[in-house]
């Protein structure tokens, strides 16, 4: 059974998969366990929190009290192809789906 789904949620859902590959990287080279982390960090961001990774312990903290500053042009250079790549995946999927209707 397949089910329509809308490609703005696609697109989105790309998004979301490009943004998650930062933390499940950082998890996986510091030898945790890649979901657990996510959820930790998920969780605590739906507290209204912004959270980063303690990579020793997998632990969620908050990055500013760890003095922790982010560059925001380096994240959009390391964002940037992600998204893209993801996006063309999506529209491939796209394509797919209507040759084999």
């Amino acid at each position: 059974m397949y089910f329509r789904v809308p490609r703005a949620q696609l697109g989105v859902q790309a998004f979301v998969d490009a943004l998650l590959i930062v933390p499940k990287t950082l998890a996986k080279n510091s030898g945790l366990d890649t979901q657990d982390v996510i959820i930790s960090l998920t969780g605590e961001h739906d507290n209204g929190n912004v959270v980063g990774l303690n990579q020793q312990t997998g632990d969620p903290i908050d990055p500013q009290m760890e003095g922790i500053f982010d560059n925001y042009a380096v994240k959009l250079q390391i964002i940037k192809p992600v998204i893209a790549s993801q996006l063309l995946l999506v529209d491939e999927v796209i394509r797919a789906w209507r040759n084999i209707r």
